[in-house]
């Protein structure tokens, strides 16, 4: 058994499940997280959590809220100095002998002082590990979070992205590209061929998007409003994990943002994709380039939308199936061989 400090971006729910899923499936470890807001939140109901700040996104009309997510940042390295001391007294009574984060501030930081290896394990770093053909009008906001994730979240010692896209690594780096960490309850349901769309709507709500959906002419169930009623051809639903997975596994395709937690499950259920990735946020942005650049679906903006794109998409849809169905979107054994590899021997083993 070894002891493991993990450290979790608090904001929103994909971070804190990735970590769920790594903690369960290796319970001869002990763990001890570190994490904030709802990451705390879920972690909490299973395992001992230490709460820490961390720089987080915020958003607002369903672009990047800049002035928010500055205001957070300093709040956070206000405090800095205080938070490291107090996560130094923590690693001398916990003695972890692996560190993990998953896009995580502290964590690496403190790791590194006191000489535990620690293995970033996270969608992010794939923004900064790998090779991309960045489109022209991307370049400036993939170069602010490129140099952002650098400055905040690169202080581990192995990196290892997890992505439904891998390009090639950069050269030199103590890193690697797994296909999508998968939560076990995708597993228990098989998809099928209905004829819903499965809408999903999570950090940022556009005013202009629930008449536009009653526009189409299939019946839409809609998770992200937190609300349960019938409008129409939208039938809103609060949220729930059984009930999400149910719709998502038996839906024709899936519109959303560019969460890529909900882009891969979509994508191992075998379901094209629309994303409208919300504005500033450049992840999903890159996320929605390679879903069209792959076949697996289509890159929109949220506020130039029309029927005639859906029409257009809809008529696609045996091509994006048939080209989803070519890859592999479950890594979940190779993560965990990898994870425990990592915490045998301090190192990251790599391709």
């Amino acid at each position: 058994m070894a002891k493991i400090l993990y450290g979790v971006h608090g904001s929103q729910h994909g971070h804190a499940i990735r970590a769920t899923v790594i903690a369960r499936h290796l319970p001869h470890h002990e763990f001890l997280f570190v994490s904030s807001e709802e990451g705390a939140g879920l972690l909490s109901r299973e395992w001992r959590v230490e709460r820490f700040a961390n720089p987080g996104t915020r958003y607002k009309n369903y672009k990047v809220d800049t002035l928010a997510t500055l205001g957070l940042a300093a709040r956070t390295f206000a405090r800095r100095g205080r938070e490291l001391d107090r996560l130094a007294r923590l690693i001398d009574k916990f003695r972890p002998d692996a560190a993990i984060s998953d896009y995580e501030y502290f964590v690496p930081i403190a790791a590194k002082r006191a000489n535990i290896p620690c293995l970033s394990l996270d969608h992010q770093h794939v923004i900064s590990s790998c090779v991309h053909d960045i489109p022209a009008g991307m370049r400036l906001d993939y170069y602010g979070i490129l140099a952002s994730i650098r400055l905040l979240f690169s202080n581990c010692t192995d990196y290892l992205a997890i992505s439904f896209y891998q390009p090639p690594v950069k050269p030199g780096l103590n890193a690697r590209i797994a296909p999508p960490l998968l939560r076990d309850s995708v597993f228990r349901h098989t998809p099928s061929g209905g004829d819903h769309i499965l809408v999903y709507q999570s950090c940022s709500i556009c005013d202009a998007f629930v008449p536009f959906l009653k526009t189409l002419p299939r019946e839409c169930r809609v998770y992200g409003y937190k609300v349960d009623r019938v409008d129409g051809n939208l039938t809103f639903r609060g949220y729930s994990e059984e009930g999400l997975l149910a719709d998502l596994s038996s839906c024709a395709y899936v519109i959303c943002g560019g969460s890529h937690n909900l882009i891969s499950e979509a994508l191992y259920y075998g379901k094209p994709v629309i994303s409208l990735p919300v504005g500033g946020a450049v992840e999903q942005h890159l996320n929605a380039a390679y879903l069209e650049k792959l076949g697996y679906g289509r890159y929109l903006d949220m506020k130039n939308l029309d029927a005639a794109m859906i029409h257009d998409f809809e008529a696609e849809l045996p091509a994006r199936r048939a080209a989803i169905q070519a890859a592999n979107f479950r890594g979940n054994e190779l993560v965990f061989g990898l994870v425990e590899d990592f915490v045998k021997t301090g190192r990251l083993p790599l391709a």
